[in-house]
């Protein structure tokens, strides 16, 4: 802790002496205050206890804040911190930043902030907070920052209706130690440009693997490690998931969701993600970015350490 202020309190001497514009120096700093967060950023998945994850999460995010401080942060990738989700909007007007943090195996909270372009360079920044915990209907309503239903993201599509911008994305919670879920979470902006998360944007019939309509955001949730795929395929203009059957037969128990092999999906048309029964061609080697692919291959770089048994 000790080195970590000295860290922050001679960062913050150095941005007084920069100039309000993107510079070899600039760059520079952040390069540093980079190397120093990325071993923070690794941490919070990988530390063993409980604790040790919580006090490297606290560290990262005052440290991540300090770094986004300086001049003309929105453009620099933080490409080193590996553990933590960095998506760029289309349209590059803003970026979501995203991490998870476990307390134990039955136990998951997302952190993150979205961080807007500024012609200035001054820092924007909207934190968000994960009510997920205090919610028992997390798809009944429209949310705020405040409200926000956490994940992890690895993919942003943009599309239009009437002018207007709608950034869709597409998520990852590892909830609990039976079930994983995926999300799909419709973002605008308001006229004061404050994020608003979700609304009637699906167009789905009811059905027992799928949230009740109204939903105002998108689950999946499936068996643990049953791997079942959700992402925006780009050949398709679709966004394609997993056809989710139960082995149990009780297609309301989640737990035991798994894929059945076929796919369904969501075209959007007028302004709302519209339900595509059964996707006939989806090509599995769709080519995703490194953060995409992380998370859909399940390769470790956001997820936490797994639950050791007997014999590992």
């Amino acid at each position: 802790m000790k080195r970590y202020c000295i860290i922050i309190f001679s960062s913050l001497f150095v941005l007084t002496l920069h100039a309000q514009k993107k510079t070899p120096a600039s760059v520079q700093l952040l390069t540093q205050l980079e190397d120093n967060m990325r071993n923070y950023a690794s941490d919070i998945v990988n530390a063993p206890e409980a604790s040790d994850r919580a006090i490297a999460d606290s560290i990262f995010t005052k440290a991540l804040v300090q770094a986004l401080k300086v001049p003309y942060s929105f453009s620099y990738p933080f490409d080193s911190l590996k553990t933590i989700s960095r998506l760029y909007a289309p349209d590059s007007s803003f970026r979501i930043i995203t991490w998870q943090i476990m307390k134990d195996f039955t136990y998951y909270r997302q952190k993150g902030a979205i961080q807007y372009h500024t012609t200035d360079g001054s820092l924007k920044l909207i934190p968000l907070y994960d009510n997920s915990a205090f919610t028992d209907n997390p798809v009944d309503s429209v949310r705020s920052n405040q409200q926000w239903i956490g994940a992890v993201y690895y993919n942003i599509v943009q599309k239009t209706y009437n002018n207007k911008n709608y950034y869709t994305l597409i998520g990852y919670d590892e909830n609990d130690a039976r079930s994983t879920k995926k999300w799909i979470e419709v973002l605008t902006f308001d006229d004061n440009s404050k994020p608003v998360f979700g609304g009637r944007y699906f167009n789905y019939p009811n059905d027992e693997t799928k949230p009740p309509q109204p939903a105002y955001r998108f689950c999946m949730e499936f068996k643990k490690e049953a791997n079942a795929k959700l992402n925006y395929d780009p050949e398709l203009d679709m966004i394609t998931f997993a056809h989710l059957v139960s082995e149990s037969g009780d297609n309301s128990a989640k737990h035991t969701l798994i894929p059945y092999g076929s796919f369904e999906g969501f075209k959007w048309a007028y302004g709302r993600w519209n339900h595509v029964p059964v996707v006939k061609q989806v090509d599995p080697n769709i080519r995703l970015s490194p953060t995409q692919e992380g998370v859909e291959q399940r390769n470790n770089q956001f997820l936490l350490p797994k639950k050791k048994g007997k014999g590992n």
